[in-house]
C-alpha cells in the first residue's frame, strides 16, 4: 500500500514527515511487545485503504527511540497527527472507532500534494479552521457561512443589506500569508476590513469604526477562481481567529454573495527537525 509505510529508524521518519507535505499524516506509534497495539493494527491497515490521500507511518518506539522521545510518546498505541510537519492532534489507546474519529476530523477528499499549494512553504488552513469558533453576522438562512468554507457546498450570501461580519476561529496559532475569496457573481466584497484576535465577534457598528489591521480595497480580478489576495504577513504571525468585515460590494448590490473562502499559511509551531538530532543532549554535545 502505498500510503502505509513502516518506518525502521529516526531518518526515516524525518523523511517521510518532509515527503507528506501539507498532506495528513496518521502516525502509528507501537511496540512489537504490545498486546493492544497488535490488536488495533488490522483497523489501522484498513483505515489507510479507506482514506488514500493521507499517509499512514507505522513507528516502532524501540527502533526509533529519538523520535518517540521528542513527540513525548510514553504508552503505546499512541497515535499522533500532523500536517506540514506539525503536531495537530494526538490519541492514546487502541480504540479502532475513535481513531476513525479523528482520521475523519482532519481528514480531507482535498488532499493535495506540496505542489498543489498555491503560495511554496505554505498550505491551505481549511482542516485547521475551528468551526464551532467561527460564526457569520447578517447571513442568510439560506447560504451560510459553512457553505463557503467549502468549494462543494454552495455560497455565503448576506440577508438584510450587503455587508457581513465573518469571523473564523482557528484550532491552533497560525501564520497568515493570503487568502483566496473566489466569487462568481457581480455581488462579492469591495471594501473589507480585517481584525485578528478579537475576544468576540465585534458588531457592525465598530466594526465600521475601528482601525483594522490591514484595508482590502478588491478588484472584480481579485475575486476570480484561482487569484490570491496578498495579506501583511509579517503583522500575521499568531493568528487565532480572523475577522472580516465586508462593507460593500462590487456592483452595489442589495446582497453580498461569496461562493468560495480560504485562507492559505501555516501553522505558527512547525516541528524543528534539527531538534531530532539533539534528544538526548544539548546542541554542540557529542553523541
Amino acid at each position: 500500500m502505498a500510503n502505509l509505510r513502516q518506518i525502521g529508524n529516526d531518518t526515516e521518519f524525518v523523511t517521510e514527515l518532509n515527503n507528506a507535505g501539507i498532506k495528513l499524516v496518521v502516525a502509528d506509534y507501537f511496540a512489537t511487545w504490545c498486546g493492544p497495539c497488535r490488536d488495533i493494527a488490522p483497523a489501522f491497515e484498513d483505515m489507510s485503504n479507506r482514506y488514500p490521500k493521507a499517509v499512514f507511518l507505522k513507528i516502532d518506539v524501540d527502533q526509533c527511540q529519538d523520535t518517540a522521545q521528542r513527540e513525548g510518546v510514553m504508552a503505546m498505541p499512541t497515535f499522533i497527527f500532523y500536517r506540514n510537519k506539525v503536531k495537530v492532534d494526538l490519541m492514546r489507546g487502541a480504540d479502532a472507532s475513535a481513531l476513525e474519529e479523528k482520521i475523519k476530523k482532519w481528514y480531507s477528499e482535498d488532499e493535495g500534494e506540496e505542489g498543489d499549494s498555491p503560495v511554496k512553504g505554505h498550505m491551505d488552513l481549511s482542516s485547521l479552521i475551528n468551526k464551532s469558533a467561527s460564526e457569520c453576522l447578517n447571513e442568510s438562512d439560506d447560504h451560510k457561512l459553512e457553505h463557503c468554507l467549502s468549494n462543494k457546498k454552495g455560497y455565503l450570501e448576506s440577508d438584510c443589506d450587503e455587508q457581513l461580519i465573518i469571523n473564523v476561529g482557528f484550532n491552533q496559532a497560525v501564520k497568515l500569508h493570503s487568502l483566496k475569496l473566489h466569487c462568481s457573481g457581480d455581488n462579492g466584497p469591495k471594501n473589507v476590513k480585517l481584525f485578528i484576535n478579537q475576544p468576540h465577534t465585534l458588531d457592525f457598528d465598530s466594526a465600521d469604526s475601528m482601525e483594522p489591521m490591514q484595508m482590502l480595497e478588491l478588484k472584480p480580478e481579485d475575486l476570480r477562481e484561482g487569484a490570491i489576495i496578498p495579506l501583511k504577513y509579517v503583522k500575521l504571525q499568531n493568528v487565532l481567529s480572523l475577522t472580516m468585515f465586508v462593507k460593500d460590494n462590487q456592483s452595489g448590490d442589495d446582497t453580498t454573495r461569496i461562493d468560495y473562502l480560504s485562507f492559505i499559511g501555516s501553522p505558527t509551531n512547525t516541528t524543528n527537525m534539527a531538534e531530532f538530532r539533539r534528544v538526548a543532549g544539548k546542541k554542540g554535545e557529542s553523541h
